[in-house]
């Protein structure tokens, strides 16, 4: 390269990274006089959350606030950690009638266990920024089911702008799950029937088993050939020794109870998706102390669902079962917590839906050392709301992603903005 083109190239470089978005250096913030919710204990009344270093350091009522604090007023305010959506498509998705924009899913069933949404992950989708400045802070993105019924690996993200698009960078835990479908998905991709999906699961967990004790002889093609490729054994080896969640998309309550009775033979550490017909099984659910991750929303019967029903959260959380609440969507991953409201409409506490959208995601995903609750030492997921957040009139009025806050703008607002008065001249391009 020339003398002349590196000065052009660093140029070129420094332009780039001062057009991309990027999070607000974490501050010291004190937000004061709100009505704290830290999910942790019980409310408190005119209280105060301090942040600094990204770190949530102190919490309760009557704290002192820091010398050169920035202070967030929240007088008549409600303050919760950042909620967490735990089943999506963020930032893996962008236009899902596209396929070029539409990376979580792949067709090639040579690998599948192996297939990791991470890498394929884009940082500037517009999805995220509509859905952060809604309150979530965090949200799994699972891959959805191919040519397999083992789909891939899910990750854990956090929504925060990120200066330079590099998709680990919104990276949080990698991988969260192994993803599965059973019930009739999983019967469609096993030659129609569902025993026969359980049937290829289970040989499946067994040649992962037979590959981790016997890979030398394997290597040295001393030891029989396996179905599935190496690079997804290799990624079910976790799976079987139950170091990594296996999450098993599934509805009917009797394939629910059927992937219990398969988790429990294996010893595998289960997480249950969907579950419309859970309420069905609750008591048994609770037993096995699964974590149940469910739309609120879903409550249109279908063949394999016939028991939906808005009040299956609830039924849920009273029977004992660790809930957790997702959106299942991309695009209306914002909408989640209305869709808390209607579950506390429909009978679920108003204290245990905003559990299921924090801690109790947090424990399920292994990140309750650091989210998950307004305690001292975790990191600063901070939304000060106008009001009661599973409200439809209320909005999110500061976002503290790990003590950074966010920038209100979306390309919707930007959209808003640019067209909400009429009769204004229509912007050049769009001219005639």
């Amino acid at each position: 390269m020339s003398r002349l083109c590196k000065p052009l190239v660093v140029l070129a470089l420094a332009a780039a990274a001062a057009q991309a978005p990027t999070a607000a250096r974490a501050e010291t913030v004190a937000i004061t006089g709100g009505r704290v919710f830290t999910v942790s204990g019980a409310p408190i009344d005119n209280g105060t959350v301090v942040i600094q270093d990204g770190r949530i350091t102190a919490v309760g009522a009557g704290v002192a606030v820091p010398a050169g604090a920035r202070v967030v007023d929240a007088r008549g305010k409600w303050v919760t950690p950042g909620l967490l959506d735990s089943a999506s498509q963020l930032g893996a998705v962008e236009i899902g009638a596209y396929d070029d924009t539409d990376d979580s899913q792949v067709e090639d069933d040579r690998i599948t266990a192996a297939f990791n949404v991470a890498d394929g992950l884009n940082p500037l989708a517009t999805n995220l920024p509509v859905t952060r400045v809604e309150g979530i802070t965090r949200a799994v993105v699972n891959p959805q089911a191919g040519k397999s019924l083992i789909a891939g690996q899910s990750v854990l993200i956090d929504l925060a702008p990120v200066a330079v698009p590099d998709p680990r960078a919104i990276v949080e835990r990698n991988p969260v799950a192994m993803v599965a479908v059973l019930g009739s998905r999983g019967a469609e991709l096993s030659g129609g029937a569902r025993g026969a999906a359980l049937l290829r699961l289970r040989e499946a967990l067994e040649d992962t088993r037979d590959f981790a004790a016997n890979r030398k002889a394997w290597e040295g093609a001393q030891h029989r050939d396996y179905p599935l490729s190496r690079l997804d054994l290799e990624a079910l080896v976790p799976v079987v020794r139950g170091e990594l969640p296996l999450a098993v998309q599934v509805n009917r309550a009797s394939d629910i109870l059927a992937v219990l009775h398969f988790a429990d033979e294996n010893k595998l550490k289960l997480v249950v998706l969907g579950a419309a017909e859970g309420w069905m099984v609750a008591a048994q659910l609770a037993a096995a102390k699964v974590p149940v991750v469910v739309d609120p929303m879903t409550n249109v019967p279908r063949f394999e669902s016939l028991g939906a029903t808005l009040e299956n959260a609830a039924r849920l959380q009273r029977a004992g079962a660790t809930v957790l609440l997702a959106s299942f969507d991309t695009h209306n991953s914002r909408d989640l917590r209305h869709a808390a409201g209607e579950a506390v409409a429909y009978g679920m506490p108003w204290d245990a839906a905003l559990r299921a959208l924090t801690a109790a995601p947090a424990a399920a995903w292994g990140i309750a050392d650091r989210y998950g609750t307004l305690e001292v030492g975790k990191d600063g997921d901070v939304v000060v709301w106008s009001g009661d957040p599973f409200e439809l009139l209320t909005s999110a009025e500061h976002v503290f992603i790990k003590g950074s806050e966010v920038p209100p703008d979306t390309r919707q607002r930007e959209l808003l903005h640019r067209y909400r008065k009429v009769g204004e001249p229509m912007p050049p391009a769009f001219r005639q």
